[in-house]
């Protein structure tokens, strides 16, 4: 039996970086709880594992582009999407470096562009289109474990943990900026996965991460303020 096509009564999620990994099996899951999906990816042309979703799930699937380091990329999707709003916004899309690579050794190019990856171009995303976000929905974005400073206890990572901590402390902002709406706000630790990013050697699979993750941010609905959780619903301290 073919999925259902989209219906303008089902929730929808704007996911932002959905082309692979972690942010394509989000869209599955999203899709097998009954949501429709609006997700990006960065190259126009390319074929991808989310252009086989949208055949999969015919009608529930939209497909924009966007490389979110790129701010005219950002403003444009702004004005494609102006007048419609969205129950959730997920920004997953990040980068990583040589996790052996210490803050005294990093280049400067190396340490911005994971820098502006990780932690501008996201905010950015959030500050962009947060007025797509209905009042009573959720903006959420993918961090890390490693981003938080209570638990560095074995140092490595140390490019990577500080742009997760980075991002975190701006949705600590943005939260208090916004304060005054009803929306739901989280920044998600999703685990050691393995993904293209991730490696072979993470502790998790995609199936053994995501639909709790999936399910935690469902849970998290109707909630308002800032909460920095894993995939198992936990509080990560900061």
């Amino acid at each position: 039996m073919p999925p259902a096509a989209a219906s303008d009564s089902a929730s929808t999620i704007l996911i932002i970086g959905a082309s692979r990994g972690l942010g394509h099996a989000m869209a599955a899951e999203f899709l097998k709880q009954g949501w429709n999906v609006v997700g990006t990816v960065r190259g126009r042309g390319t074929r991808t594992l989310l252009h086989a979703l949208a055949e999969e799930f015919a009608g529930r699937v939209e497909i924009e582009t966007l490389d979110i380091c790129e701010p005219d990329q950002l403003a444009a999707l702004r004005d494609r999407l102006s007048g419609r709003l969205f129950d959730m916004l997920f920004v997953n899309a990040g980068t990583t470096n040589n996790e052996k690579e210490t803050i005294g050794e990093v280049t400067t190019d190396e340490f911005m562009r994971v820098m502006i990856t990780n932690a501008l171009s996201p905010m950015r995303v959030v500050e962009r289109l947060e007025q797509c976000v209905k009042q009573t929905g959720m903006i959420g974005v993918m961090s890390s474990g490693q981003g938080s400073i209570a638990n560095n206890e074995t140092g490595m990572r140390e490019v990577y943990r500080g742009s997760k901590a980075a991002l975190n402390m701006f949705m600590r902002s943005f939260a208090a900026r916004t304060s005054g709406t009803s929306r739901a706000l989280v920044v998600m630790a999703p685990g050691w996965v393995r993904t293209d990013m991730g490696g072979p050697e993470a502790r998790l699979s995609i199936a053994e991460s995501v639909p709790n993750l999936v399910g935690v941010l469902l849970v998290k609905q109707g909630t308002s303020g800032l909460e920095y959780l894993d995939y198992l619903g936990r509080t990560v301290p900061w």
